[in-house]
């Protein structure tokens, strides 16, 4: 059993203040695989101190200092990603399609962030103006369980290229993963207190981190619920915050679209992360022309997926995260007929022949109109609702008519087509014909799916204040 009884402050481990423990669970065999020991508000005080005292080397440190430290921190990344991978898989459960992205998307942010930096200039001349772009302040990442490295990386990557120091709250249920990572991240050699990584319970080391005096910018990534309460803690000292929040994500199958090609991206983009994905396309919007071969097409897709242990590479589901997942879930499931819709596929329970881990049955629902909760509300699990509508104009309704826009998926055998309707949904990213990602393009959300962006420009920005000279 792995015991993790280490914060990481100053460019050292250290034993945390706090005494609290956690356990830790492997969630395909539901067994307690270790325990953490979490840090508290006085850890968090000691973790912003340190990367208040190395905020002035940073921030001053040249453009070339920093890209040199992100390619450090890559290369040492890069060096342990078996590790990665079994801590990953061990702790998180997700399948290999995942796992396969997740390590190394982790690893190149910091050369993606290099490529933004290089690039980038920190002073302008406007008008009588001298404009410079300079850090924001010590920095505070508060990062889920469902990606845990790429947050992690992503976040650090962005606070280092801006001058940035940075306090890092992962997710207590993360901690194994936390732990190698850190270790990957200490081997780079980074100047002591450049970041800080302390575990901790959100309401305990989040919510200090999100009130202390001397952080200047958060940057989050979570539930909408949760980032109401950092955006509120931090609004009290006016931090600037960036908010990555939930999704209630619409795909769109156009009348148009070849389905032998569109079904298997629809199903990719729908239980992405074993449906553990804020940017889960849940909301699939289907013409009524199509509906019942969308339907049949779909049910006899999802039932040929295989749901799992991760260390078979043919599995493309696994576990919910924890036991309180898993009910969540089921507990959706059971709604949804409740409010009248139909299991086109799956249900409630385990699926068959898994009799313990924390699996649900792939599930898709039919008969489901828009104000129906579970077309509503964010799952976070391998639920599929399918939708129908009457035309163009009905869709796009349909698809803006959700408190988040944080992503959405549009298919058409026509580019142009798929185009002019993405052009007219609420939403900050929207994905036609299963575009691969674009790692220096702007990622947040509209309206309830959060504020600000992340990556490449857009997210280095928001670490940055403008000052201007006038002459």
């Amino acid at each position: 059993m792995r015991k993790i009884d280490t914060i990481y402050i100053n460019g050292r481990f250290v034993q945390p203040h706090g005494t609290e423990v956690a356990p830790l669970f492997n969630p395909t065999t539901e067994e307690q695989i270790g325990t953490v020991r979490l840090g508290n508000e006085r850890d968090v005080d000691d973790a912003v101190s340190a990367a208040k005292a190395a905020f002035a080397g940073l921030a001053q440190s040249s453009k070339t200092d920093r890209v040199a430290m992100l390619h450090s921190l890559h290369e040492a990344v890069s060096a342990r990603a078996a590790d990665l991978t079994d801590a990953m898989r061990e702790e998180y459960g997700a399948p290999a399609s995942f796992i396969s992205f997740s390590v190394p998307h982790a690893a190149t942010a910091f050369l993606h962030m290099a490529e933004t930096l290089k690039g980038y200039e920190f002073r302008r001349r406007i008008g009588h103006a001298d404009v410079e772009m300079r850090p924001a302040g010590i920095a505070a990442a508060i990062t889920p369980w469902n990606s845990n490295y790429g947050f992690i990386c992503s976040k650090l990557a962005t606070a280092i290229a801006a001058g940035t120091t940075m306090v890092i709250k992962p997710s207590e249920m993360s901690a194994i993963q936390t732990q190698v990572m850190t270790e990957c991240l200490h081997a780079a050699g980074l100047p002591d207190g450049v970041f800080n990584i302390v575990n901790g319970y959100g309401h305990v080391a989040g919510a200090a981190l999100s009130a202390h005096r001397d952080i200047a910018k958060i940057s989050f990534t979570g539930s909408t619920a949760t980032g109401r309460a950092i955006f509120q803690a931090a609004s009290m000292t006016m931090k600037r915050v960036t908010l990555e929040l939930g999704g209630k994500s619409p795909t769109i199958i156009l009348d148009d679209a070849d389905l032998d090609l569109v079904i298997p991206q629809v199903l990719a983009a729908g239980f992405a992360n074993s449906g553990q994905a804020c940017i889960a396309g849940t909301r699939i919007l289907a013409p009524e022309s199509r509906l019942d071969e969308i339907q049949q097409r779909l049910a006899s897709a999802v039932s040929a997926l295989k749901v799992g242990d991760a260390k078979d590479p043919v599995v493309s589901i696994g576990p919910m995260v924890s036991q309180k997942q898993w009910d969540r879930v089921q507990s959706y499931i059971h709604l949804g007929q409740e409010e009248g819709a139909r299991l086109i596929v799956g249900g409630e329970g385990r699926p068959e022949g898994l009799d313990r881990g924390w699996f649900v049955r792939p599930t898709v629902f039919s008969r489901v109109n828009n104000d129906m909760r579970i077309a509503r509300e964010e799952i976070f699990g391998p639920v599929l609702c399918v939708i129908p509508y009457r035309d163009e104009d009905h869709a796009v309704e349909i698809a803006n008519d959700t408190v988040y826009g944080l992503q959405a998926y549009v298919f058409s055998a026509d580019v142009d087509r798929a185009k002019r309707v993405a052009e007219q949904i609420e939403a900050g990213r929207v994905v036609i014909n299963g575009a691969p990602h674009e790692p220096l393009a702007p990622f947040g959300g509209f309206k309830q799916s959060g504020m600000g962006r992340e990556f490449g420009e857009y997210g280095l920005e928001s670490f940055l204040e403008p000052r201007a000279v006038l002459s």
